[in-house]
């Protein structure tokens, strides 16, 4: 085998690491090596920046393997990683390079983000098809790609990944619309009569030393050929694995960025940017036009009746009266969902007779609220290439797409096509989890890769909340519909969408208010009418204030799987702050993070003595204080309730306040 070194990986910043010699002769093998340009076996490994986690490769045995240390303890057991499953790898060549570079979101949680790594470029030879192999190393995980410049025929590509953990670690993972699945521990696995979970990415892990790791993929939009990825368990190495083959009559091969994040803390996970980092950059030329923002949203509001006895429904006066308060309140957008049409033929939609579209556009623009409007693909076929540019001449500024499936060039394909349109979309009715997406085009603003409040006419419980707080919404934005004021009303029945079973709806408004921040999007949709949000105004205002998508920085600064979670974003010198509870309980909650010496203005808002999330939901209040750095918050929080808190420096307070 040949072990020739590039240059480039003889300067400062790179690491080659032959460990199969014994250490006396460490030194001369090498000189030997670099002399003769071959040996029987060669292990090369990779570093992050800080040192704190290493990668290491080896081409011996069956295939290639990998290896992952992290803090000078093994995480992952030496594991087989291949394209080729079926044929031997060789290591033809190495290269390490290093970056270290900033760009800024579109929009995200963080304005800026810091992309330094260190790579491991590496020439394979799979029985005379040549490949490369790209292993990333930063701080926080590791990430995989492999590249195939001429795919032959009667070759069967797949990206085969192992993951040896040890068998006392405990993964969750999602289950679509229901709470998602975990603890489940990695030995008890081949102890099960039937392991044929409903394996979903990403998966995340708990280990056996206390920290955290998650499984997915990122970039999967760059990688024709390649479905979603499939996780799943294989009883002969007891070990967890994923395996997606290559179909496409392209050549050329290039695979999703097969990623693993890790974290000392659990919640860190969700915030990590490793998954944007690889992700391709952005491919609109001009994205001005994207707005990420909040929405109202008229599907949970049908059949609400308001105090001055009108009902709410699929018609026109109905849309004014979202418009207005969207209006009034600064909302940017206004949501139209399903049955707005009754008809679909190619390049024809007949209206419903009780809408005027054309007047609630018109409308809309005069109020300066954007509208959205969905379109469901099983009534029929507009034809897609002609459906975006007919929604943004309706004057709409995106689309809610729904039962569009998981089928991935589909849906790439929409992403693109809206793009070229100038509208923002939504996915939804369990979409594909495009991870890296938001950056690569950023009109891919959020989707329902979880259980949509009160979705599936199935109420929702903190407790699923939560878990989908730390393990869905890693792969990226969730459209989760959070913000139900009217509990009481949603309870007893009285929306025509409302959940199966009557008082099933577990949770607080001030619970419902913390979830909006708390669950990252670039579009949060709010479900409840006008009138709701008029009545609890105070409240609402939090709400409002979010500068939805535009966050500077943002923190998990507590959490724990299925008990709590508390999320703080920052805008400017402003910081919002919300937390959830699952028992309810008491959360210290340190402002470690506000600048010294800056006194800064707090309104909270917070459940009550007497706030429960079964007999008396709606109970809250809102006071205001002052903080500094340094000072303990005391979130006193219901069952099933919540905390939240609007934090500003005292010298803005009162001026112009969003």
């Amino acid at each position: 085998m040949s072990s020739i070194l590039s240059a480039n990986a003889l300067n400062t910043n790179t690491m080659i690491s032959i460990s199969k010699i014994p250490k006396g002769l460490f030194w001369l093998f090498g000189v030997l090596l670099t002399l003769s340009g071959c040996a029987t076996s060669q292990e090369s490994a990779v570093s992050s920046p800080d040192g704190k986690i290493r990668i290491n490769l080896a081409d011996e045995g069956p295939g290639l393997s990998y290896q992952l240390n992290w803090n000078r303890q093994e995480v992952i057991a030496a594991s087989e990683l291949s394209i080729f499953p079926e044929r031997q790898a060789k290591v033809m060549d190495i290269d390490i390079t290093e970056v270290n570079e900033k760009w800024n979101p579109v929009w995200g949680q963080f304005s800026e983000v810091i992309n330094h790594y260190k790579e491991l470029t590496i020439s394979l030879d799979y029985e005379g098809i040549p490949a490369t192999l790209y292993v990333r190393a930063y701080d926080k995980g590791v990430a995989f790609r492999f590249e195939v410049a001429a795919v032959p025929e009667k070759s069967k590509p797949s990206f085969f990944m192992e993951y040896g953990l040890s068998q006392t670690d405990q993964f969750f993972m999602p289950a679509g619309e229901r709470e998602p699945i975990g603890p489940i521990e990695v030995g008890s696995l081949s102890k099960m009569d039937s392991v044929e979970l409903a394996w979903k990415m990403p998966l995340v892990i708990e280990t056996h030393q206390q920290q955290f790791m998650s499984f997915l993929e990122s970039d999967l939009v760059s990688a024709p050929g390649f479905g979603v990825i499939k996780f799943g368990f294989d009883k002969q190495s007891g070990q967890l694995m994923a395996n997606n083959p290559f179909s496409s009559a392209e050549k050329k091969l290039i695979t999703p960025w097969r990623v693993i994040l890790m974290e000392e803390e659990l919640g860190d996970l969700v915030t990590n940017t490793l998954p944007l980092n690889v992700a391709a950059p952005c491919q609109i030329e001009d994205p001005s036009w994207i707005k990420p923002g909040k929405t109202l949203w008229d599907w949970r509001v049908h059949g609400y009746e308001s105090p001055d006895g009108f009902t709410y429904g699929i018609d026109t006066e109905s849309y004014l009266r979202f418009i207005d308060f969207a209006a009034e309140k600064e909302i940017e957008y206004f949501l139209i969902d399903d049955s707005w049409y009754t008809d679909v033929a190619p390049d024809s939609i007949v209206f419903s007779a009780k809408l005027d579209v054309e007047k609630v556009s018109s409308y809309a623009e005069e109020k300066g609220v954007s509208l959205l409007l969905y379109y469901d693909r099983r009534k029929g076929n507009y034809g897609d290439d002609a459906l975006f540019p007919y929604y943004q001449s309706l004057g709409m500024k995106g689309i809610k797409y729904g039962f569009m499936g998981t089928n991935v060039p589909f849906t790439r394909e929409a992403i693109r096509l809206s793009a070229e349109s100038n509208l923002l979309i939504d996915f939804h009715d369990s979409p594909v989890p495009f991870t890296g997406i938001s950056r690569t085009y950023p009109n891919a603003v959020t989707r329902e890769y979880c259980h949509a409040q009160q979705d599936s006419r199935r109420a929702f419980t903190p407790i699923a909340f939560i878990k989908m707080a730390l393990i869905n919404a890693i792969q990226g934005p969730l459209d989760m519909n959070n913000g139900i004021f009217d509990i009481s009303g949603v309870n007893a029945g009285g929306r025509e969408k409302g959940p199966l079973k009557l008082n099933s709806l577990l949770t607080t408004a001030t619970g419902e208010t913390a979830r909006t921040l708390i669950v990252f999007s670039g579009l949060v949709c709010i479900p409840d009418a006008p009138e709701a949000y008029e009545a609890k105004s105070d409240l609402f205002e939090f709400i409002q204030k979010l500068p939805v998508g535009k966050w500077d920085e943002s923190k998990i600064l507590q959490a724990e799987m299925g008990e709590y979670i508390t999320t703080a974003r920052r805008h400017g010198q402003e910081w919002f702050i919300g937390s959830v509870h699952n028992e309810g309980g008491v959360l210290d909650i340190a402002m470690d993070f506000l600048a010294e010496g800056q006194n800064y203005t707090v309104t909270y808002y917070e459940d009550t003595e007497e706030t429960d999330c079964k007999t008396n939901p709606e109970a809250y209040r809102v006071r205001k204080g002052s903080l500094k750095k340094g000072a303990i918050v005391r979130a006193k929080i219901a069952s099933g309730g919540g905390h939240c808190m609007w934090i500003r420096p005292e010298h803005t307070a009162g001026q112009g306040e969003r």
